[in-house]
């Protein structure tokens, strides 16, 4: 098997997916814009050949990356990075060198605009908030006295939070049409509540090869747009009505090879056509694994290897890693520079101990939203979960 792994160094630990697709014997082949001096030994040590490119944001140079591969290997069984960013361009190399193991470039738009979800979510009988785009002032205040403000007003196609605001009256609404964006736009009605994500690797079949929750704090937005400091966590199970909502928004999406990552609010407040308190409405669907060291969170809280579980599906169509012999909360509190905390780095450590397993600074890249600093720890309930990030945070 010839799989193409796009941007194999980014995020720090993805060299785990390419070392266990080279374990199970196959040629795993990187194109990155980084020199092959400055990968770090783990990530050259699970490639078979890295191609570097000047830029990746050029397709050409990205394609003729591609098709040097081809030429040298033969065909090309797969192209993936596993990574948002990069999710068009998957899809566009896959069409143009004939790969059938993934989405291809006529369909990637249903997986990456937020007006197209909403057809698939209504079709597999999944809730969700009430929408519109953003085409002008008038259509935006006939919208707004359906179901209220405030309004969330967010890019059709963005990756996170970025861009995404709250508009509270029609003042506001109208200084957003005086502005508006040459981007598409959506905006949806306001949803209270918890953001909980169904994470699942999927097979050829949308079978459900491994699934997981993690509980994301109420606004990433409010995270990247006011500087606030960052804490989630793997949970130890998953409620039955998110399974069974996880699972029908993967086969309504055709969602087949692939680890997924699909967001819902757990409501904290009833909303009328939508549901109770505790009910879950889908957010939105991402198909690629969640952003930054959350495989590895799930590593830890369900004692497995989500790495190796992806990689089984891919080479053999199946999973054959057991299932994990523990089930704690894995949770994740990070710290920004130029703050003022009320425990030092040191009494974290001490306080916290071996339950700690990652403790690193984040690349500048990440920092908006995933902080400077970073602890990770496994925890046993999610009362300890609070309290560590009430430790970290004070």
């Amino acid at each position: 098997m010839n799989f193409i792994f796009v941007s194999p160094q980014f995020p720090r630990t993805y060299w785990n997916f390419c070392d266990r697709l080279k374990r199970n014997g196959a040629n795993v082949l990187g194109i990155g814009d980084a020199p092959y001096e400055a990968l770090p030994p783990e990530t050259r040590n699970a490639l078979t050949e890295y191609y570097r490119v000047n830029d990746m944001e050029n397709y050409d140079e990205v394609f003729r990356a591609v098709a040097f591969f081809s030429f040298k290997y033969g065909k090309i069984d797969w192209i993936e990075s596993n990574n948002e960013h990069w999710l068009e361009q998957d899809a566009r190399l896959r069409t143009d060198f004939n790969v059938r193991t993934g989405v291809g470039a006529d369909e990637i738009r249903a997986y990456k605009s937020k007006s197209a979800m909403k057809a698939f979510y209504a079709a597999g009988g999944v809730p969700t908030a009430r929408f519109r785009r953003a085409t002008t002032f008038e259509d935006a205040r006939a919208f707004a006295r359906e179901v209220g403000f405030p309004l969330i007003v967010k890019p059709d196609v963005g990756v996170g939070a970025a861009n995404t605001w709250s508009l509270h009256g029609e003042d506001e609404l109208r200084g957003f049409f005086e502005n508006l964006p040459r981007e598409p736009y959506v905006m949806e009605e306001f949803v209270r509540g918890d953001i909980c994500s169904f994470d699942a690797i999927t097979d050829g079949n949308c079978n459900i090869l491994f699934e997981s929750m993690t509980v994301w704090p109420p606004s990433i937005m409010d995270i990247v747009n006011f500087d606030l400091d960052l804490a989630y966590y793997v949970s130890k199970d998953i409620p039955e009505t998110l399974r069974t909502l996880g699972r029908k928004t993967v086969a309504a999406f055709g969602a087949r090879r692939r680890f997924v990552h699909l967001e819902f609010f757990r409501l904290t407040e009833a909303r009328e056509g939508l549901g109770g308190v505790g009910d879950f409405v889908a957010l939105e669907v991402n198909m690629r694994p969640a952003g930054g060291y959350t495989p590895d969170m799930m590593n830890f809280a369900h004692g497995t290897d989500v790495y190796q579980i992806w990689a089984d599906m891919v080479v053999y169509g199946e999973r054959r890693v057991p299932a994990g012999t523990q089930d704690c909360c894995c949770v994740y509190a990070s710290r920004k520079d130029g703050k003022t905390y009320a425990h030092a780095h040191d009494e974290i450590l001490a306080r916290y101990g071996n339950r700690i397993v990652m403790c690193e600074r984040m690349p500048e890249l990440m920092v908006r939203t995933m902080g400077n600093q970073m602890y990770t720890a496994k925890l046993d309930t999610e009362d300890d979960v609070r309290a560590f990030i009430r430790f970290v945070h004070e």
